[in-house]
């Protein structure tokens, strides 16, 4: 069956749609996904094909969503609960950190909590401080939760569908802005990613450039600009933060010697600090340079249209921050 090409909120809505066809245990709950189809259009058309059983409104209040999908879990049901950005999730902490996340250890075993809380990322388009987060390293902080966050359309599916089939809860975030970008999609019903394995968008030998979600797309950028000057960079997209992969990044940080790691999110206690002091530990022999870090400026994200962009990552700083320790 040959690949399509589809936004990333297709390839999303075609991965649950299968998933739904394939195991009538999963449901999918939240705040506008039936009538509305959806804040995102993710869940276009659902309500029609499935009915109100298994595509449920919910109530405006995301602690009510994300507790009783632990609870349909614990149960033996498969819920994929929507959270319209990932903003309203901190609204949520005490069911996913505290119930969702530790309930197989707490109990021994004896439940699991297949569940799956999806979420809307990254910051960008003037909406203000308090709308403009992408807080998956607080989320990747707790052991018992998985964490994934794709990069292209392709990834979106095959990690989605195993996030749904996976017997452990999952926060799976996607990047706003990457929404309507296109890519290629197997169209197969068994395709499937591995959870925990990062990926190698582009091979290189001079710089690795460990990222995610929407870094990739500053990342390959950057590394297209670069190309042109000899400097030839590795993207490595974590895909996953929890389960961290760091083989992949050892095995790349071997070959090239040097690291800018590229995020989205604020820079202290993130995901550019874990890369960093992973490296150092375990890789210090092979460093030629000290680790790089791009990320979001670490303030409160401003209003003023010209101001956002400059406390914004770009692929320019990417590059910047490549010369520096060439």
């Amino acid at each position: 069956m040959a690949d399509k090409n589809m936004p990333m909120r297709e390839a999303l809505r075609m991965a649950l749609r299968e998933e739904m066809i394939r195991d009538e245990r999963v449901f999918v709950m939240g705040e506008e996904v039936g009538a509305w189809q959806g804040t995102h259009r993710v869940t276009r058309g659902f309500l029609e094909e499935f009915g109100e059983k298994r595509v449920r409104d919910t109530p405006i209040s995301e602690m009510a969503i994300a507790g009783a999908a632990v609870g349909a879990a614990m149960a033996g049901l498969r819920p994929v609960a929507e959270i319209m950005t990932i903003n309203f999730a901190f609204l949520s902490l005490d069911a996913i950190i505290n119930h969702a996340a530790k309930i197989h250890y707490m109990f021994n075993g004896q439940f699991r909590v297949p569940m799956v809380i999806r979420a809307a990322s990254g910051w960008g388009d003037q909406a203000t401080a308090t709308h403009s987060h992408t807080p998956e390293p607080i989320f990747a902080h707790f052991p018992g939760l998985y964490v994934g966050c794709p990069a292209t359309p392709r990834d979106a599916k095959g990690m989605l569908k195993a996030a749904i089939r996976d017997d452990n809860p999952v926060l799976f975030t996607e990047s706003i802005a990457l929404y309507p970008k296109p890519g290629l999609v197997p169209e197969e019903d068994d395709f499937v990613l591995p959870i925990g394995k990062a990926d190698i968008k582009r091979e290189g030998r001079h710089v690795t450039l460990v990222t995610y979600a929407r870094g990739v797309e500053w990342s390959l950028q950057a590394a297209e600009q670069l190309a042109k000057e000899g400097v030839e960079c590795e993207v490595v997209d974590l895909r996953w933060l929890r389960p961290l992969d760091t083989a992949t990044v050892f095995e790349s940080f071997q070959k090239t010697n040097r690291c800018v790691v590229v995020e989205e999110s604020l820079p202290y206690y993130s995901v550019g600090s874990e890369i960093a002091a992973q490296l150092q530990e375990h890789m210090f022999d092979y460093m030629d340079a000290p680790v790089k870090r791009v990320s979001a400026m670490d303030v409160p994200l401003p209003y003023a249209r010209e101001i956002e962009l400059m406390a914004l990552p770009n692929a320019q700083k990417v590059v910047d921050a490549v010369r520096e320790i060439i």
